[in-house]
């Protein structure tokens, strides 16, 4: 169907992500001028013919805007330059909190988003740890979702007697529930409150962490307030070693310093958004792996599907 190898090329937002993908599939990255005017407008062209070529854009779309403009505008170049299949592999996708209508006149984004990405050219989306799994509903092309939990469960099995998978909130019950049958762990929720957006209020934790080593799930840490305050109520229920393994480090504003200054051990965290800088407690399992296999699947029309089964133990 293809020629040869599948041509991958790396937008601004993460460009050590596809140089490490492009390492571990041994293939030279995809060429391309990525430029902005002295307005900002961004301007694109590929360095190389990819007429008849599956190609693959690698794009993040954390803020600001401009890394979505880019993806689009990366997208609709390789559609006129006669690429065969374009997908747009996303490591994190943005947007997707806003992905329902939760109080009047609001924009459900998360559904705008996915059809500026399917108009502009994309004819398959390759993400991961989506915030909520029914975006892949808002896409009419077909949409791999990928799972961290490998690439953090194997850091805790087998290293911890009584270890305790928590869910930073409701919404996170089957990805913790895949990480506890994964570990061979219980599970425990905490029910939080959110009287505004970012502010967070922990109200109880629903299950025993008493002496306990707890590991906390979610698919994203942004301002830090949920989940430090979920760090707070586990050490006051006396929970012993506390680790976290969120996916998605987007830690806006002071989030480092509310985790330096916080009770817990260690924060797991992939590299689909580069870190501003460094921390003591935070450490970087590389995603770059797992999209590389799904890469190499996907062109050679392959199920990937052992690469994303969540529950899978």
């Amino acid at each position: 169907m293809h020629n040869s190898e599948p041509r991958i090329f790396s937008g601004s937002s993460n460009p050590e992500f596809t140089e490490k993908i492009c390492k571990y599939l041994g293939i030279p990255q995809g060429q391309i001028d990525l430029r902005k005017f002295s307005d900002g407008e961004i301007w694109t062209k590929f360095k190389e013919n990819i007429r008849g070529r599956d190609v693959y854009i690698v794009q993040s779309t954390m803020p600001p805007a401009e890394n979505l403009m880019e993806l689009l505008i990366m997208l609709d170049a390789a559609k006129r330059s006669s690429a065969s299949r374009v997908t747009a592999v996303l490591p994190y996708f943005g947007y997707a909190r806003q992905d329902r209508k939760d109080q009047p006149r609001v924009s459900i984004t998360a559904k705008m988003v996915a059809n500026l990405i399917t108009v502009a050219g994309a004819d398959r989306v390759i993400t991961m740890d989506l915030h909520a799994a029914q975006i892949q509903g808002f896409f009419d092309i077909p949409f791999d979702h990928l799972y961290a939990s490998p690439i953090f469960t194997s850091e805790f099995k087998n290293k911890h007697d009584d270890l305790v998978v928590v869910s930073a909130d409701i919404g996170g019950i089957k990805i913790a529930r895949s990480y506890a049958k994964r570990l061979n762990a219980r599970f425990v929720v905490i029910d939080k409150r959110r009287p505004e957006p970012n502010k967070t209020e922990v109200m109880n934790i629903m299950g025993d962490v008493e002496g306990k080593d707890v590991l906390v799930i979610d698919d994203l840490i942004d301002t830090a307030g949920t989940f430090v305050s979920a760090i707070e109520a586990l050490k006051e229920h006396e929970a012993r070693n506390i680790f976290g393994a969120i996916t998605h480090p987007l830690l806006s504003g002071n989030a480092l310093e509310k985790i330096e200054n916080c009770a817990l051990d260690k924060l797991f965290v992939t590299d689909s958004i580069p870190l501003s800088r460094k921390s003591k407690k935070i450490e970087i399992k590389s995603a770059t792996p797992l999209f590389a296999e799904a890469i190499l699947r996907s062109h050679n029309n392959e199920s990937i599907s052992s690469l994303f089964d969540v529950d899978k133990s």
